[in-house]
């Protein structure tokens, strides 16, 4: 038995106490619908007072409109419909989600994942288990749910600790949640967000879905390297210490590497299709003069190939999807791809609620102008502190870490602190795109060392089918070595990028010209 946890620790006894603490907290479309509520009470209040100010560059005073009043009233009978369908994280999200569900519905995510994670030799094991959670997040819950409980039976098969396996699955799938080496749902949700947020103080400015892509394919390799030095220095010997203590499942499934002859058959089919897909979107989009490229913007980066890559995206997801059923035998109809784009909706039901009260509030912050005033007052003040920029970036990161330590949806988050600091910063001169990837960096570091996050407690069930008496306080101490690591290498890349001016993405630089 393993004393360690027969008595509740201090530390435990925190994690129990911030737990009971976050589960007082409304559910997030909750949160957002008494945000709206306290939003028409505030901008009452504000308006009340005569609060107006001048953004620097503009001539024109933006004073506080009250939701409360009657123009209020009547703007928000006539626009919350259009708050909605119009919200930009709503459409692109939906689209990609119809080709990715039926890439996951024909099993091919799964399958992928477990290849890239069972071909990998011993040595490279632990880099590969966290390179591939990294890569699930393109699954969205896939990674959870498959690659944590295959990684802690493929290093039990291996002789090694199998809680260190879950630990580096863990760890790539949450704590390296923004990094990627293809676009996916995340990125379009919190692109959109942005979009929305810089409008307050720029109408018109676009934030891309393709903004922090450079940073993050650098931060794909930067945590995969990270996460294995941490598994292999720190977690696999700790857990070597206690190894007699651990115990397999009663019933392990294959982790060989035989793979049945129909999932072969439709990988070589995806494959086919990805070197077509490739081939004919470079012809289309690279040339000049080619067909994707817009006679009035002719550069690459105004191409209906980057513009429209989120369509790009589900569209080759859903084919390649439909190939791999096909060829592996599981689809037998074309109505079951149907049938797969119809489930994945279902499963959208709750974010499409969360962003319908979402859209509500980042409309009314904008409207009543109250974001346009917070952003020049916190705009003046951090001014007048006089960091450098890329301090300031710095100091966000870890704010937006320690709120996800109480908050684990991050689109639920960057709804609330987009529309204050993306405004903020601009007018500092940091661009919406940077003060985006400052997020992501700090929303990610934190999901493995909290409770709150929902994954957290099937992480923990997955561990006690090999230690029954693991408990939370265990867990935190075996995985926050991960977060510090992740939080500080990829603050310390996020600096280095500024120092050398590289841009973001395509396009998309720290700084505003």
């Amino acid at each position: 038995m393993n004393k360690e946890h027969q008595t509740p620790t201090t530390e435990d006894g925190l994690l129990s106490s911030i737990a009971r603490w976050g589960n007082r907290l409304p559910t997030p479309a909750l949160l957002f619908f008494w945000l709206c509520v306290a939003m028409m009470v505030v901008s009452a209040l504000v308006a009340a007072l005569g609060a107006e100010t001048r953004v620097p560059g503009q001539a024109q005073v933006v004073v506080a409109r009250s939701l409360l009043s009657a123009e209020g009233l009547r703007w928000i009978l006539t626009h919350t419909v259009e708050n909605f369908v119009s919200f930009a994280p709503v459409g692109t999200v939906l689209v990609a989600m119809l080709g990715l569900g039926i890439a996951e519905h024909s099993g091919l995510l799964r399958v992928l994942l477990e290849r890239l994670v069972r071909g990998a030799p011993r040595w490279l094991m632990t880099w590969v288990v966290v390179f591939a959670g990294i890569l699930s997040n393109l699954a969205m819950d896939a990674g959870y749910v498959v690659l944590i409980p295959l990684a802690g039976v493929l290093f039990s098969v291996a002789g090694r600790p199998p809680l260190a396996g879950i630990a580096a699955a863990f760890a790539g799938v949450s704590a390296g949640y923004s990094a990627n080496l293809l676009l996916g749902p995340a990125d379009a949700i919190l692109a959109g967000m942005s979009t929305e947020a810089a409008g307050i103080v720029s109408p018109g400015y676009t934030v891309g879905i393709e903004s922090n892509y450079y940073f993050a394919v650098a931060s794909t390799v930067l945590l995969s390297l990270v996460g294995a030095l941490v598994t292999e220095r720190w977690v696999v010997p700790y857990l070597q210490r206690t190894e007699t203590e651990d115990t397999a499942p009663a019933s392990e499934p294959d982790a060989g590497t035989f793979m049945p002859p129909e999932d072969i058959r439709g990988l070589w089919a995806v494959a086919l299709w990805t070197l077509l897909f490739i081939t004919v979107v470079v012809l289309a989009a690279v040339p000049e003069g080619a067909p994707l490229r817009d006679p009035d913007n002719p550069g690459l980066l105004g191409s209906a190939a980057v513009r429209g890559v989120v369509v790009l995206i589900a569209f080759y997801a859903a084919v390649a999807g439909w190939l791999f059923g096909r060829f592996s035998g599981r689809y037998a109809r074309s109505s079951e791809v149907v049938d797969a784009m119809e489930t994945t909706m279902a499963t959208m039901a709750g974010y499409l609620v969360l962003m319908f009260f979402a859209a509500q509030f980042v409309n009314y912050f904008a409207w009543s102008n109250l974001g346009t005033l917070l952003a020049v007052a916190g705009a003046g003040w951090l001014e007048s502190l006089a960091l450098p920029e890329s301090l300031l970036l710095l100091v966000f990161v870890f704010m937006a870490a320690f709120i996800n330590l109480f908050i684990g949806s991050a689109s639920a988050k960057w709804g609330l602190l987009a529309p204050v600091f993306v405004p903020m910063l601009f007018l500092l001169g940091i661009s919406p795109e940077a003060t985006q990837m400052a997020f992501r960096i700090g929303d990610s570091s934190t999901n493995i060392i909290t409770p709150l996050m929902p994954y957290f407690g099937v992480v923990v069930a997955f561990a006690q089918r090999y230690r029954p008496n693991l408990g939370l306080g265990t867990m935190m101490s075996m995985m926050l070595p991960y977060s510090l690591a992740f939080l500080a290498s990829w603050s310390l890349l996020m600096l280095l990028w500024f120092w050398l001016g590289l841009p973001l993405g395509p396009g998309a630089e720290m700084l505003l010209d």
